[in-house]
């Protein structure tokens, strides 16, 4: 079907002022709020957006504040839910704040592709937040150029970090601290762990968490079982703990990695939480609703998002002090899957 017609142009801020009578800079300082601007002069502006139907879209936005209004997101996953809540989480902030965001998967951890990446991003204007989760995240944390608005969302750090790293994260080696030290009150004489990827070479938190709260009980600790990120690898590493009788407790990287090993339970025969307890991690939508529902730790990760823009967003328009920091604690949410070892059910 051919279509003709002429389609009118929106208004434009130029557009505004010219019906105003004053510069667009001052159709800017109105659109900000500024308090510079003389009130008549404001009611010309705001009846000019009016009567022309002037939308506030990014772009005048930028024009007024002399900053782009565009944010772009960078991360290696788009679908795990602790990725995807974080993306909802800044992308729900953004919009709150009049910004645009942008996603820039990094397919690979390969140095020369995470740079290419990061320029495109660089590129876009604006400021960039990288969930450094693994290591194309890390290294493309990395890579950002000296003067570029970041802020990295990444893992419990080691140490608290200086002013100079505008980082977030959720505490999580305090929330496998308690995830453990629930199960090992049970009764358990230990807990085995299958264990999501760290996003770099050295213990990562949940581990470390976890080793903690076996030390301080005197427990003995079992080497980690490397599960990977999903359903599969949860059942891999299930099964090969289901076959030893010793094992009676079971802290899960993620809720998906305890999906997994509750399957291979079932398929051994090994009831839960009648034999084995299970725990996982994230409290992702699918955990109160497995069978039996999942002992897990609820982490904030939506609100992790939101305060990763709000830290950029304060270093866009200048107005706050870089502040690293943890974003809310961790919850530890008790379900069905985990009760006491068969010896004292």
């Amino acid at each position: 079907m051919h279509v003709t017609g002429h389609t009118r142009r929106p208004a434009s801020i130029r557009d505004v002022a010219t019906a105003a009578g004053v510069s667009y800079q001052t159709v800017s300082r109105v659109i900000n709020g500024h308090p510079s601007v003389k009130p008549d002069t404001r009611d010309r502006v705001l009846a000019a957006i009016d009567e022309l139907g002037f939308r506030r879209n990014a772009t005048a936005l930028a024009l007024a504040s002399g900053r782009s209004r565009a944010v772009t997101v960078l991360t290696a996953n788009t679908t795990h839910y602790g990725y995807a809540s974080i993306l909802r989480g800044v992308e729900d902030a953004a919009r709150a704040a009049s910004h645009t965001v942008g996603i820039g998967v990094l397919e690979s951890a390969d140095e020369a592709a995470v740079a290419a990446q990061v320029r495109r991003a660089a590129d876009t204007g604006g400021g960039l937040i990288v969930i450094a989760y693994d290591p194309a995240g890390v290294r493309a944390l990395d890579a950002v150029p000296a003067g570029l608005p970041v802020v990295g969302v990444v893992e419990t750090p080691a140490s608290p970090p200086g002013g100079d790293r505008p980082w977030v994260w959720t505490d999580d080696r305090e929330a496998a601290y308690e995830a453990t030290r629930h199960l090992l009150s049970l009764g358990h004489e230990t807990v085995h762990y299958v264990a999501i990827p760290s996003s770099t070479r050295r213990t990562s938190a949940r581990t470390a968490g976890r080793r903690q709260a076996l030390r301080d009980a005197g427990a003995s600790e079992p080497p980690p079982v490397q599960g990977g990120w999903g359903p599969e690898g949860g059942h891999a590493a299930g099964l090969r703990l289901a076959r030893d009788p010793a094992v009676t407790a079971i802290l899960c990287g993620n809720d998906d990695l305890a999906l997994g090993v509750l399957r291979a339970l079932h398929e051994c025969g090994r009831a839960v939480p009648g034999e084995v307890s299970v725990a996982g991690f994230d409290d992702a939508p699918h955990s109160a609703y497995l069978t039996p529902s999942l002992t897990t730790v609820r982490l904030d990760f939506t609100g992790l998002g939101r305060a990763a823009f709000a830290l950029l967003h304060g270093v866009l328009e200048e107005a706050t002090q870089i502040v690293p920091r943890p974003v809310s604690a961790p919850e530890l949410v008790v379900r069905e899957s985990s009760g006491p070892p068969p010896a004292t059910a």
